[in-house]
């Protein structure tokens, strides 16, 4: 039985004397989208690296699809897809090629990947455009290819880190049904975004400030608990709390 959950207890990572990470505890649930969010220097991308099996946690646990992320990162690595917040294909190589390449590593046969990447190309409309160099395309649909390609392998859980950034409103509208339709499947998503608007489209959202979570729970009840109306604002009485005193 698959397992689309991730489980953190008290995980922590420190660089010397600096704690990046401080003693983080949450769990997702199958399908769901969890966004992560936080400010630059919060702890978000360490934490990110630490569930992917790329950085070791200095204390605490976590399992991934059920795997441990300390003693079993490479299986982790085997369970997950993951697109980072710099454009991750190749620039050189055409969109099949890079769909091809990806889907080797993960160990698809190459009649799944004939396939699957001949369907992929179709939903995309990008099938005119299978044998261009990625460099050439536009940037939004690099970015829903790169999307396209972390998913490929059908994992069970998906890091999405900044996925939107840089591109225009259009092109966030339709990621987000990209990734809304493939959470509905049953994917898992952990995203992390500087986009506030995005943020309402989570299922459930946590909040780190200074390394700790400081808060977590659906969109509706963070603006509730804080009495405010918008996410954005959520966001600012927790990393800028005296932006909200007044005289």
């Amino acid at each position: 039985m698959p397992d689309n959950s991730i489980v953190v207890d008290r995980l922590s990572k420190k660089f010397g004397e600096f704690t990046a990470v401080n003693e983080i505890s949450f769990e997702t649930k199958k399908g769901e989208i969890f966004g992560f969010l936080g400010a630059n220097g919060a702890g978000k991308s360490t934490a990110m690296k630490m569930l992917c099996g790329l950085l070791t946690p200095t204390s605490g646990k976590a399992t991934v699809a059920g795997y441990d992320i300390a003693s079993q990162s490479e299986r982790v690595k085997r369970r997950i897809g993951y697109m980072s917040q710099k454009f991750s294909l190749y620039q050189d190589l055409t969109a099949i090629e890079n769909i091809r390449f990806y889907a080797g590593i993960y160990g698809m046969a190459d009649k799944d990947i004939k396939q699957q990447s001949d369907r992929l190309m179709q939903r995309l409309n990008l099938v005119d455009y299978a044998n261009v160099k990625i460099e050439a395309l536009p940037l939004g649909w690099k970015q829903k290819l790169a999307f396209s390609v972390a998913v490929f392998h059908r994992p069970e859980i998906v890091f999405l880190d900044e996925p939107t950034g840089g591109v225009d409103p259009v092109t966030r509208r339709d990621f987000w049904e990209m990734i809304t339709q493939t959470a509905a499947e049953g994917t898992t998503i952990f995203v992390t975004t500087h986009y506030m608007d995005e943020a309402e489209y989570c299922d459930r959202i946590s909040i780190m400030v200074d390394g700790k979570i400081e808060a977590l729970g659906t969109p509706e009840q963070l603006k509730t608990n804080f009495a405010v109306s918008t996410i954005d604002e959520v966001f600012i009485c927790l990393a800028r709390p005296d932006a909200n005193k007044t005289n």
